[in-house]
């Protein structure tokens, strides 16, 4: 995975409804000696090696199968997806985000994967808790769990070092990382120690949690975003740019996001998450000063998780082969290879520790320590859009106009809004 930050809601609702009606003139294709050559899509360049040989190894088992992985940048994917769908020539197996799943689900996009978990070619129980249910809609599986994340903090040793403050570990803090952030502030370098994003994912939902605040109620049927833990961990997430100054403002970081900073230098530390290490490996800045620990603690320690699924397109022409390719790659031998090329953690519990291996060039065992006190990213079949209202009116906090207090119960309500009228 890659940084995930928010996605504007497209007009998947209308071009999708028309699916039912188009045929599949692309994807699977079957040659004249009865083989099937079945497409997979995916977005990461360096998840794709894991990927493909995983395909390989299907192969071997299945000759008559071959699997052509292809690779969309995330920017194009889900753009590219809605074309593909909408004109019923999608790849046959396709990464599904928790960001899309409902869109895809409920439009008709994904095919059912009920038989190969009630025949147990897939068991459920197999796999991070919680995960299976991102890709669950109306008591139907449409995505089986491939990888789960984990948010943790990146730290620049060069930086660290020439500012003479010891690197982070888990006996860090709030205000041991403020107080870090504070030394490795250098406005006349240009360099920063935090950097606050309007990011949910790889930011401040992480703070909530740890604060011991909340998004949504157990039953994720309403927003709990006045909490005053969850008021609370905001602004002093947001503080860190207005009133500490330890991190760039939303326009500066608008010029140079944080993980570009960061690779350039000029970050001293990154909250990111466990898709991170293979592309801090092939950077040749991060790969020598870099490394990763735990989040700091707030009241609690937390850090949010997520997890990918994989799905197949219902217009597939080849249905089970599809199934049966899907099932090998969430089975124990296809989460094993997705652990040792280090493509991501698996969401097949226990194989974890084969990841980190892939991986001596920094300190991941951090995402996996985290596992233990992990919380499931919040969602419900309107998260995307409730996500982006939110993301887009805490833009006047970030900027330092009005306190998160001033603006809690607006946002409250009308999350509680589009949560209503997505039912």
């Amino acid at each position: 995975m890659k940084v995930r930050n928010l996605l504007t809601v497209g007009m998947l609702g209308v071009s999708l409804l028309g699916l039912a009606a188009c045929g599949n003139d692309g994807g699977s294709k079957k040659d004249k000696s009865d083989n099937v050559n079945l497409t997979m899509t995916v977005w990461d360049n360096f998840e794709a090696p894991g990927i493909k040989k995983i395909a390989e190894e299907f192969t071997k088992e299945n000759p008559n199968i071959k699997v052509s992985v292809e690779i969309t940048p995330w920017d194009q994917y889900w753009t590219k997806l809605e074309a593909a769908a909408t004109g019923g020539k999608a790849a046959d197996i396709m990464i599904m985000h928790s960001n899309e799943s409902h869109k895809y689900m409920s439009n008709g996009v994904l095919l059912k994967l009920d038989d190969i978990v009630e025949n147990k070619d897939v068991d459920l129980d197999n796999y991070y808790e919680g995960i299976s249910d991102l890709y669950s809609y109306e008591g139907s599986q449409y995505g089986i769990p491939k990888d789960v994340s984990t948010v943790a903090l990146w730290y620049n040793k060069t930086l660290f070092d020439e500012a003479g403050v010891a690197y982070p570990d888990d006996s860090w803090n709030w205000d041991t990382f403020l107080a870090a952030a504070k030394k490795l502030t250098n406005k006349d370098a240009g360099t920063y120690g935090y950097a606050a994003a309007n990011n949910l994912q790889d930011g401040y939902n992480n703070f909530i949690f740890q604060n011991e605040g909340t998004v949504l109620n157990e039953d994720r049927t309403k927003s709990t975003f006045s909490n005053p833990n969850t008021v609370e961990a905001l602004q002093w997430y947001i503080d860190l740019i207005n009133k500490e100054h330890v991190s760039p403002t939303l326009d500066q970081l608008a010029e140079n996001d944080p993980q570009t900073m960061f690779q350039s230098g000029k970050l001293a530390m990154f909250t990111g998450g466990s898709w991170m290490p293979g592309v801090f490996k092939d950077n040749e800045y991060t790969l020598k000063n870099c490394d990763v620990a735990v989040m700091p603690q707030g009241k609690t320690r937390a850090a949010q998780l997520n997890g990918l699924g994989y799905s197949i397109f219902s217009k597939t022409e080849h249905p089970e082969e599809a199934k049966k390719f899907v099932a090998f790659l969430a089975s124990e031998k296809g989460n094993q290879i997705q652990a040792e090329t280090g493509t991501s953690i698996p969401a097949y519990e226990g194989l974890a520790g084969d990841w980190v291996k892939a991986y001596p060039e920094f300190h991941v065992q951090a995402f996996v320590d985290e596992l233990e006190y992990g919380v499931m990213r919040p969602f419900n079949n309107t998260t995307i859009k409730w996500e982006t209202y939110q993301a887009e009116t805490l833009v006047q906090a970030f900027d330092g106009k009005v306190k998160v207090a001033d603006i809690a119960d607006e946002i409250e309500k009308e999350t509680n809004k589009i949560i209503a009228e997505g039912k």
